[in-house]
């Protein structure tokens, strides 16, 4: 039987947030690009980008305290806080313009206005909470943040969590009023809805190997997952977003960028409430502190979601572990990813993560008491009954090779080929909240002539494009009034606030 062959400009490996963004950039920039994206399962962000999957906080720092670190003096580094909420900006920005364009649908399908809110308890908390304010309400990005220590306000905001709260210890808030909860597998589906229009997508279609050829093009070659026929896409530009499935994928395209990264799965649970009446009593999320050596992803969170504009309760993760890179795959991808070039970055972890192994261990190791004890201290009246445990997507952290050994990385990672005709993604957090920022390095990595070309386009979609908006209160104030209008954004002033 003849082999299929399909000619594209773009193949797009994967059908989550990050292929979805770069689709919907190219397919506005560049109008008369070919696109095929190739999915291995048989629908879109069935993995890490489905909204169950994840926490939806479109991580922007107002509230995740590993953003945040202590300094050796005892004072609060912002520097990274400061970086991710001006990336989220960027992606905040293009969601608008697609709302304001038609790229996207109704905003409530896939965003909703949520606090973003920071708790500790104790005295060492609560310092360390009101140093983290005085540092970040300064900055123009963080404008509007409160700090927050009385009881009775606790209580006012989150009576979930205050009820049966013992206040005789102190208990500390950092409060954002203006957060917002994402749901990044409703926003994948819209952008693979405009991508659709010109591209053509196929679900169930699984790439097995990547062969560059003479000329710079690729040979993709990709397996009907239902009926095992085989298509030889040829392709100018490949972009493998296949999450944790990118490592291997890259690893096969043979390109020298790709050499000696490594990938340390972690897997999660989270609890979901079952009780209405809980539910409705919490209108936050809620970040509290991780764990001695747990990593940044398995920082305790009681998250507030809206998924299909009904609303739901999270609380977790509970980090696992298991050798699969995704949820769907299999028991062998991590022996699988070990290569003469990343054996040694790999094997140099274990000793410097032992805090992080023991953590894991400590996890696999809790039973159901443990798990509900972890929840009692953001919800101190807890009761199993109430809540379900369900799987989260998995993450793969990035182990790049530094010297003869490597480092363990809590990120995102471009892996980009030297001539611009292959990239691909890596890593996790904060990942889908930066997916427009990471496209956009990808397209002035692989397009450097087209992306000067693309630059008042990109002006339009991004208009704080090319500046820092923490460096320009003005066009900020512009900005954020604009998406917010956009994107529905805008709360009552009464009912802001009382937090609610």
């Amino acid at each position: 039987m003849a082999q299929t062959v399909i000619k594209t400009d773009v193949a797009l490996v994967g059908a989550g947030i990050m292929s979805a963004t770069l689709g919907a950039l190219l397919r506005q920039l560049q109008p008369d690009w070919s696109i095929s994206l190739f999915e291995r399962l048989d629908a879109a962000a069935a993995e890490s980008s489905d909204p169950w999957n994840n926490a939806g906080t479109g991580h922007s720092a107002l509230c995740e305290l590993n953003y945040t670190p202590k300094t050796a003096d005892g004072d609060v580094n912002i520097d990274k806080a400061l970086n991710i909420n001006e990336q989220f900006q960027v992606s905040r920005q293009f969601w608008a313009h697609a709302v304001d364009n038609g790229v996207l649908g109704a905003p409530d399908e896939f965003i909703n206005p949520i606090p973003h809110v920071s708790f500790t308890h104790g005295a060492a908390g609560a310092e360390y909470l009101r140093k983290r304010y005085d540092r970040l309400s300064a900055q123009t990005l963080f404008e509007g943040m409160e700090y927050i220590t009385d009881p009775d306000e606790f209580s006012k905001r989150l009576p979930l969590m205050a009820t049966g709260r013992d206040f005789d210890e102190p208990v500390a808030l950092n409060w954002f009023t203006d957060g917002t909860d994402v749901d990044f597998g409703a926003l994948t589906q819209g952008l693979l809805n405009f991508v659709s229009r010109g591209g053509d997508i196929y679900f169930g279609h699984a790439v097995t190997n990547l062969n560059k050829q003479s000329d710079g093009s690729w040979i993709v070659k990709v397996r009907n997952t239902r009926t095992g026929e085989k298509l030889q896409v040829h392709a100018k530009f490949v972009f493998v977003g296949a999450g944790g499935g990118a490592l291997h994928l890259l690893q096969k395209s043979g390109i020298a960028e790709a050499k000696g990264f490594g990938g340390f799965p972690v897997s999660g649970e989270f609890f979901r409430c079952t009780n209405p009446d809980l539910i409705e009593q919490h209108a936050a999320k809620v970040y509290g502190q991780a764990a001695v050596g747990a990593p940044p992803m398995s920082v305790p969170h009681l998250d507030t979601r809206v998924i299909n504009h009904k609303k739901g309760l999270l609380f977790g993760p509970y980090a696992g572990w298991s050798p699969k890179f995704l949820k769907s795959g299999s028991f062998m991808d991590l022996p699988n990813s070990v290569k003469p070039s990343n054996m040694l970055p790999m094997l140099s972890i274990a000793p410097q993560e032992f805090g992080l192994l023991k953590y894991l261990i400590s996890e696999l190791a809790a039973g159901p008491a443990d798990r509900v004890a972890t929840l009692s201290e953001f919800v101190p009246r807890a009761l199993g009954s109430d809540w379900e445990m369900i799987t989260a997507g998995q993450r793969v952290q990035v182990i790049r090779k530094t010297g003869v050994g490597g480092s363990l990385e809590f990120g995102t990672a471009v892996v980009a080929a030297g001539d611009g005709t292959i990239a691909g993604l890596l890593g996790a957090s904060p990942g889908a909240s930066t997916a427009v920022p990471a496209m956009l390095n990808v397209l002035e990595k692989c397009f450097p002539a087209e992306y000067k070309a693309w630059t008042p386009k990109l002006t339009e979609m991004i208009p704080s494009f090319g500046q820092k908006l923490s460096d320009n209160r003005d066009l900020f104030h512009q900005v954020w009034d604009w998406t917010s209008t956009s994107l529905q954004l805008k709360r009552d002033p009464a009912i802001a606030s009382t937090g609610a």
